[in-house]
């Protein structure tokens, strides 16, 4: 059977059942929703497959005049005939089958290859519109605001006390827009600085001297100072000190050239509250007392490791000095602390354990124990810092007993009643020297050892 009766045949059947089952319908008589929809959808089925039929038997005529032409037909189960039945081109015959308007019609494309584009106007009403006639494009960084601004401002003060690199905060700062509001920062480091230590508030005003001129202008300090001095009475709640810690600020300003000498002339007989005029007074005096110095560098002294050993050492003793009169453990902790020197304790250690065989009687000796168990318990001495001062004393003994005739035994009692305390451990005990038990018997005996 050529395919011409095959299609012929599958389209009278598909009529037939079409028409029995539309006669089905018609003999009902009133028709349902249902049916009158399902009746509708089957006679666009029926234009459709009328539609092929006729497309199909075009088809079949090009094939067979193809066929008579002399041109062999081939075949629909071949790889050319699969690749003709999933080819986009149009089956009509119409068209080239070439892409929509060369390629440059669809959505998201730049346009066909070598397309010149027209010449845009510039408008006036753009933001970055330039009179010149060229337009800058910019990155627009959004001004922040005061909710946003301490959220900002504080990591970046906190995180400078930890590395004190003024240029990290610098190019922090130029990129963010601190706008009408940039004065904020300095007078929140300040407020931070108070808070915090003595090195803290050095390098804060190191920060300031450096931001000076590069990021805040002399009005952006003076107005953070200005608004710290309005501020005052609820600073002195948290710090007491307040008023003095800012005097000293503003001095250091004054002497780094970051605020006008005149800032102080401003407020001449103008000032009621008493904690402004405190701190104003405080700036005063110490101008008049450095003034060949330009630079303030020791108003708030030289902080932590930076302070010279011979220093550290005379600090020191005369903590452990002044403990022994007054016996005020938390006093001696405050001092401690306030040293800044974590890594230099195991002077400490040796410092105290010498005044203990240096001293006369049980007292400094029971003293010295309660202190070092204190500094154990807080962690403010930590164990290799311990280690490292007995140890120092272990190999100056040999040294220290010729001024000190009774320094072994002395050194013994000591390190049996600090591991008692739980004050060192058991191996630093152990390593204790001793000396003999032996001794001479007198001259008559000959010399000889007594056993």
């Amino acid at each position: 059977m050529c395919c011409c009766s095959w299609h012929a045949v599958v389209s009278t059947k598909q009529d037939e059942d079409d028409s029995e089952d539309l006669n089905e319908l018609e003999v009902n008589g009133n028709w349902t929703p249902q049916e009158k929809a399902l009746h509708e959808a089957r006679l666009k089925a029926k234009a459709k497959r009328r539609l092929r039929k006729s497309s199909s038997r075009d088809s079949t005529r090009e094939s067979l005049s193809d066929s008579v032409s002399g041109e062999p037909s081939t075949d629909p189960h071949s790889p050319k005939a699969k690749a003709a039945v999933n080819d986009r081109k149009s089956r009509t015959g119409k068209g080239r089958g070439l892409p929509k308007k060369g390629g440059a019609g669809g959505k998201g494309v730049w346009g066909a290859a070598g397309m010149v584009y027209e010449v845009e106007e510039l408008d006036a009403d753009d933001p970055n519109y330039d009179e010149s006639g060229d337009t800058v494009y910019a990155t627009v960084v959004p001004e922040l605001d005061e909710r946003e601004l301490e959220k900002t401002i504080h990591p970046i003060v906190q995180e400078y006390f930890e590395h004190g690199d003024t240029k990290e905060v610098q190019m922090l700062l130029k990129e963010l827009n601190l706008g009408h509001h940039k004065f904020e920062f300095s007078s929140r480091a300040v407020s931070l600085s108070l808070e915090g230590k003595a090195s803290h508030r050095e390098l804060t005003s190191r920060l300031l001297s450096d931001l000076s001129g590069k990021v805040l202008s002399e009005s952006d300090m003076s107005r953070a100072f200005d608004k710290m001095l309005k501020e005052l009475p609820d600073l002195i709640l948290d710090t007491p000190e307040a008023p003095q810690m800012l005097g000293q600020f503003i001095a250091r300003a004054i002497a780094d050239h970051a605020i006008p000498m005149s800032f102080l002339d401003c407020y001449k007989g103008k000032v009621d509250c008493d904690h402004a005029r405190a701190a104003l007074d405080r700036a005063s005096v110490l101008l008049s007392m450095k003034r060949e110095i330009m630079r303030l560098d020791n108003v708030w002294g030289v902080g932590g490791g930076q302070r010279p050993v011979k220093h550290l050492i005379k600090e020191m003793n005369l903590l452990l000095k002044e403990y022994l009169v007054s016996g005020e453990l938390s006093e001696a902790e405050h001092c401690l602390r306030d040293l800044e020197v974590p890594h230099f304790h195991h002077e400490l250690v040796y410092e105290a354990v010498v005044m203990v065989l240096e001293s006369t009687g049980d007292t400094a000796l029971q003293m010295m124990v309660k202190l070092l168990k204190v500094f154990w318990q807080t962690g403010l001495i930590t164990l290799d810092q311990m280690n490292r001062g007995f140890q120092r004393v272990y190999d100056e003994l040999p040294e220290i007993s010729l001024d000190v005739p009774h320094a072994h035994s002395i050194m013994e009692t000591f390190v049996d009643l600090c591991f008692q305390e739980q004050v060192i451990t058991k191996q630093l005990r152990d390593s204790c020297p001793t000396r003999g038990r032996k001794r001479f018997v007198s001259e008559g005996d000959g010399g000889l050892v007594k056993s």
